[in-house]
């Protein structure tokens, strides 16, 4: 593994960064272009964001493929492939004069989403090193929760002015100016196993990596129920007026940037999992407290500022973990299952918060997602402990990533 010296992973790390701004902003933006997209391809809206159904489905499960059939692959090489793929995917979106062929062209995109994205997190952490690995990781994650502050507002002005066709070349434009910078700047890393299948697969046998992957579904399906559902959690305090859920979303975006830094920097100090624990104990009390501040939009402002930033204090933490129990060079393998586990929660998220919201109404989707989010500290505090006491049973042997894990 490539060590850089001190400094120079936070400029490599913040390379990255820009890829998954390109590719947060491509995943956001098509909620606020979803009109425009109807009215262009002849179909109704809920038919237009099965768009966005599609690219979290397809994400999820070429993540792992696309990893495990690139593994032995230099990442100097999968990364430029990546996002070269994701701007094919995105013109022939834009090109495209049917709504069959927009649908293909979102798989595509989802595809060299979903391999650049877990390799730059890999990627960075590996440059990084153990120590840094948290600080790293939130580098990169930094392009995606500034994606859903700056670029999808920004997506979504230009589709308005110009068109939502104009608005894939934008994201087309965005990935592909990262990739000369990646090939002429980036340090060689290496490769992933030079064994077979069986051990790129490696990290599917470890009931650790298994548990990990547990824990985000769970944690990330009580994060996006509230959010999938915005508009409805908040309308007492929005009056359904746009401009104001506009600003909800931008506050969301903002605070998810701070929330994604500090867990970066307290990972590295904590451990992952403390992290997690205490990021999904606090975000649970967000949650119980977000009916008796919906009404008002003074307090859903603050409200949903304390969402933003809780909400993403899980991400960064769950992949310096998982990446701590993989074999050297399956980073990038399990990486891409996390994402994996994190696109699964959002297409959960909006089955169980619809069922929710059309038994019980809005105010139920709270605390629902406050149940979700301490099953997921319960989770995160059950496989810790677990993960102690086998590392204690084999001879009192402590191994240093269990260690680095928080457990």
């Amino acid at each position: 593994m490539t060590r850089e010296p001190t400094g120079r992973w936070q400029t490599h790390a913040a390379i990255l960064a820009f890829g998954t701004f390109a590719v947060g902003t491509d995943a956001f933006v098509i909620a606020g272009i979803l009109p425009e997209i109807a009215r262009s391809l002849d179909v109704s809206v809920a038919a237009a964001g099965q768009l966005v159904t599609v690219f979290s489905i397809a994400y999820a499960v070429l993540a792992p493929v696309l990893a495990t059939l690139t593994a032995g692959w230099s990442r100097r090489v999968v990364l430029p492939a990546g996002l070269a793929l994701f701007a094919v995917g995105n013109v022939i979106t834009a090109l495209a004069p049917a709504y069959g062929l927009v649908l293909a062209a979102r798989v595509v995109a989802a595809g060299g989403a979903s391999l650049y994205a877990a390799t730059a997190s890999a990627t960075a952490a590996a440059l990084a090193g153990d120590e840094r690995r948290g600080r790293a990781i939130a580098i990169v994650m930094l392009g995606l929760t500034s994606s859903l502050a700056l670029g999808a507002p920004l997506g979504t002005a230009v589709g308005a002015a110009l068109g939502w066709r104009a608005t894939m070349w934008l994201v087309t434009a965005l990935a592909l100016v990262v990739v000369p910078v990646i090939v002429g700047r980036l340090p060689d890393v290496g490769h992933g196993p030079a064994g077979g299948w069986r051990q790129r697969l490696a990290p599917l046998a470890d009931r650790r990596v298994l548990g990990v992957l547990a824990t985000t579904v769970v944690a990330f399906t009580g994060i996006y129920v509230p959010y999938t559902y915005l508009s409805a959690v908040y309308e007492p305090a929005t009056g359904g007026q746009g401009g104001r859920l506009a600003v909800l979303l931008l506050v969301f975006g903002v605070a998810g940037t701070v929330g994604n830094l500090a867990a970066g920097h307290f990972t590295d100090r904590r451990g992952p999992r403390r992290v997690v624990i205490a990021g999904t104990l606090l975000l649970a009390f967000v949650f119980l407290s977000v009916p008796a501040l919906r009404g008002s939009y003074a307090t859903a402002l603050p409200a949903v500022a304390a969402c933003g930033v809780f909400s993403f204090t899980v991400t960064t933490p769950q992949q310096h973990l998982i990446m701590s129990y993989a074999p050297a060079g399956t980073q990038p393998m399990v990486a891409s299952l996390n994402q994996s586990a994190v696109y699964l929660a959002v297409s959960l998220s909006g089955a169980a918060g619809g069922i929710a919201l059309d038994a019980a109404g809005a105010a139920a989707l709270p605390p629902l997602a406050a149940v979700l989010a301490v099953a997921a500290a319960a989770l995160t505090w059950w496989y810790g402990r677990a993960d102690a006491r086998a590392s204690r049973g084999d001879g009192g042997r402590i191994v240093q990533d269990s260690h680095r894990a928080g457990k």
